[in-house]
């Protein structure tokens, strides 16, 4: 009897060291990381993240996605087989699994996170693989630089990133497991050379942060190039973040942060904006007046009456810069031939006093060698949103999303640090 207590009290002790040994685990990233690369072949700039996709003949497929905050689930160009094996996808194509109509996430998708277009058609079960037995699940996607809607198959998927502890890339893996969709090539025929899809970095719960689990923290945060020479970067995790030379400065310390807003009939991201203030002085800003954030919209849109109190008061306070015939979209142009161009901060004034500064390197874009305009257009006088911030002013800036705390942190120009979005070390280390 001795001897099975003295053996029981072993096995006990070998569970709980067990169990403790896992509980003090710590892995050795604390994020996933991605490079963010700027495309200018398309009518607007547009920003893209590589993500591998399918494992084929011993190394990764990659695919080039547009980044879209607002996107209620992801999709690409792809093709869904219901039985995937070496050598039944054609060449240079992407094959995924299908969602049946009877399952649970095909309803889902299309009763509570689908697009919102009215010139979407009806979803129908008609669609049948060869050889499978069960509907397919067609769901309804909109090209978010067109507007036009297609339908697209929804898919069991995986996709694969490289780990980081915020300051090195890692050659360490992480998989995530959503279900997208597969549209056909022609769906993005409007896109960047080479893009080919769309990821969803929306608060659906079809986005790819919800498929980003522990140890991951829930917060994304991004910095777009401003140039496409080199890439800017994307992170989803706890953090610290750092950008080169200050190697030993967490970006977060850079941070001001505001709460989030939810709006209607959206998974995008919302701020609160009182008012837009140029040099002390204030331009009215309405109560209760609603501000997106847009990783697709190229230049931040203002409601006509707004935009025409930044024109008025920008005007006044740049009087001594020569004019030049504006440039579409832009309503206020300079002639930059003899000058150098330096201009006021734009202040966007947040609801608990904080303000989002807007430097001369997000606020006016060069548009010819001797033409720069204000980077800020009108969007009518019903716009709504109000105020879409656009991705020029997203330029060089820090942006974190916390999705558990709902806040959203921004660091204005990192340039006034003597740094820039292009300044995270990619090079692929083993980790430590």
């Amino acid at each position: 009897m001795c001897f099975l207590l003295q053996l029981l009290a072993i096995f006990l002790a070998i569970i709980s060291h067990d169990h403790e040994a896992t509980a003090a685990y710590v892995p050795p990233y604390t994020s996933i990381v991605i490079p963010v690369n700027k495309h200018i072949d398309a009518a607007n700039p547009l920003y893209s993240v590589q993500i591998m996709t399918s494992y084929v003949n011993s190394r990764f497929l990659t695919a080039n996605f547009l980044v879209d905050i607002e996107a209620p689930f992801i999709w690409y160009d792809c093709i869904v087989q219901w039985n995937i094996y070496p050598g039944s996808c054609p060449n240079n194509a992407l094959c995924t699994s299908p969602v049946s109509c009877e399952e649970y996430q095909c309803t889902d998708v299309r009763t509570s996170y689908s697009y919102k277009n009215p010139s979407c058609s009806p979803e129908t079960n008609s669609s049948t693989l060869p050889g499978w037995g069960f509907c397919t699940c067609p769901v309804n996607v909109v090209n978010p630089l067109t507007r036009s809607c297609t339908q697209a198959l929804l898919n069991y998927d995986g996709f694969t990133v490289n780990t980081s502890d915020g300051r090195n890339a890692f050659d360490g893996f992480y998989g995530a497991y959503p279900n997208a969709a597969c549209a056909s090539s022609s769906s993005f025929a409007s896109f960047p050379a080479n893009v080919s899809g769309v990821m969803a970095f929306s608060s659906s719960p079809y986005a790819m942060p919800a498929y980003l689990y522990q140890p991951l923290k829930k917060t994304l945060a991004f910095c777009f190039p401003s140039k496409p020479s080199a890439p800017g970067v994307l992170f989803f995790g706890t953090g610290p973040y750092y950008l080169l030379p200050q190697s030993n400065v967490d970006v977060r310390s850079y941070l001001t942060y505001t709460p989030l807003l939810k709006h209607q009939d959206s998974f995008g991201y919302f701020i609160g904006v009182v008012s837009i203030v140029i040099k002390k002085r204030s331009i009215n800003v309405p109560a209760n007046t609603t501000t997106k954030l847009s990783t697709i919209d190229p230049y931040t849109t203002l409601r006509t009456d707004i935009y025409n109190g930044m024109v008025s008061r920008f005007s006044k306070v740049t009087k001594r810069i020569p004019p030049a015939k504006p440039i579409a979209p832009f309503g206020l142009c300079y002639n930059t031939l003899t000058t150098g161009l330096k201009v006021p901060d734009i202040d966007f004034i947040l609801p608990d006093g904080k303000k989002w500064s807007v430097p001369t390197a997000n606020s006016i874009k060069q548009v010819t060698n001797e033409v720069a305009c204000l980077a800020f257009v009108d969007g009518g006088a019903t716009s709504e949103p109000a105020i879409v911030i656009g991705t020029f002013q997203f330029e060089d800036n820090f942006l974190e999303f916390d999705l558990e705390n709902s806040t959203f942190g921004f660091s204005s120009s990192l340039l006034r640090k003597q740094t820039s979005c292009a300044n995270f070390n990619f090079t692929l280390t083993s980790g430590p």
